[in-house]
């Protein structure tokens, strides 16, 4: 049994479709979960699998090798793949994120080179900001990229880089000016295959999330071709990122509500069968009550995306508006995972039970995408 599953206005039959094949995919590779989560990765072929099927670029136009679809499309895909709790694949980062990267600010030649590899898992992306010692704080990075002939020389390192360990395609966030602030920041792209002087660190250990690869980078003298410029002027790279990080704290935000959905839809049928005193859980009013809080939460938080996935489908989702939608569903994300696994008691600290993972991977969300006090801060210099 689970909590009501409603269409939600944006939402077509299409998009109904997509969201039913998917979930059935992504629940196929419960099998894989535990080798998975030793090896810290996802095998190669999950992301082939994902190709196959039409599930990577859902939202890139045909012809660049996608799917055609809209934003819609991406929301639906990241809600199948909470539902089935494979946190590990980093498909919302390669598809919702680094690819409108390139389709909204790449050169049409760079468009044709890269989205349609993206599209087939041939690459496998990653975008790399962060810094040991940079945080959201991206104007103060170090990294460096100084041309030298046809050629930009990279220096520096990155963490925290999801798909780190199987990327073959990073966009690079640098400073190919250092005396210029945020206006001497550019993103440059790297097809790490066959480049000299890139280095992957690590797979980081982390409290949650083991499945999924995060990593360090390190570029030693690096060199990449001044074509691989992110568009075709330099400097650019914060007005970039400023534009495209909307949308990754949406996408941040819909993971949040698909997690919710699982871990009340996991307690409510937990509770129903764990007898305690002589019935079930459930019948106890406290339970029921804390239940019906978490699924008001979720309700709210549904409604709130769901405004906002029409509003970046129609291009009017404002930087505040995804800042404070990322940090109040993220804020209410940790809150009701963790009062389902309070009902759990004991088994809930249990990780063979999923509540377990759905608890531990919740906590990142608060932080990544931007600090909930870096989107709280950017919100009220708009008030």
């Amino acid at each position: 049994m689970s909590i009501e599953h409603f269409k939600s206005n944006w939402m077509t039959q299409e998009h109904e479709m997509l969201y039913d094949s998917a979930l059935k995919m992504f629940k196929s590779w419960e099998q894989y979960e535990e080798k998975w989560l030793t090896n810290g990765v996802l095998d190669r072929a999950a992301w082939e699998e994902a190709g196959e099927m039409g599930f990577l670029c859902a939202s890139i136009p045909e012809e660049y090798g996608g799917a055609g679809g809209d934003f819609g499309h991406e929301a639906v895909l990241i809600y199948a793949q909470a539902e089935a709790n494979q946190s590990g694949f980093g498909g919302l980062i390669h598809s919702g994120i680094v690819a409108p990267y390139i389709l909204n600010h790449g050169t049409e030649e760079q468009k044709k080179a890269w989205l349609p590899k993206m599209a087939t898992a041939e690459y496998i992306s990653a975008i790399a900001m962060t810094e040991p010692s940079t945080g959201s704080d991206l104007q103060n990075i170090k990294t460096t990229a100084i041309k030298e002939g046809d050629d930009y020389i990279i220096n520096g390192s990155k963490t925290f880089i999801t798909n780190g360990q199987l990327a073959n395609l990073v966009i690079i966030a640098c400073k190919t000016d250092k005396d210029k602030g945020a206006q001497g920041i550019s993103l440059i792209v790297v097809e790490t295959d066959k480049t000299e002087g890139f280095e992957r660190g690590r797979n980081l250990d982390k409290i949650g999330l083991s499945a999924q690869d995060t990593s360090e980078l390190f570029f030693n003298n690096m060199r990449v071709p001044q074509k691989n410029l992110l568009g075709s002027v330099e400097g650019m790279g914060f007005m970039q990122l400023m534009q495209e990080l909307p949308r990754e704290r949406l996408i941040i935000a819909l993971t949040g509500v698909g997690a919710m959905k699982l871990g009340i839809d996991l307690t409510v049928n937990y509770t129903k069968e764990r007898q305690a005193f002589g019935k079930p859980i459930f019948k106890f009013q406290n339970t029921r009550f804390k239940l019906a809080e978490c699924y008001a939460d979720y309700l709210a938080c549904r409604s709130m995306t769901d405004a906002a996935i029409e509003a970046i489908m129609q291009n009017k989702l404002t930087v505040p508006q995804a800042s404070l939608i990322k940090y109040y569903v993220t804020q209410k994300q940790c809150e009701v995972l963790d009062e389902c696994l309070q009902l759990f008691g004991g088994y809930g600290y249990m990780k063979e039970y999923p509540i377990s993972r759905l608890y531990a991977d919740a906590r990142v969300q608060k932080i990544y995408g931007g600090t909930n006090e870096i989107m709280k801060e950017l919100a009220s210099r708009f008030m």
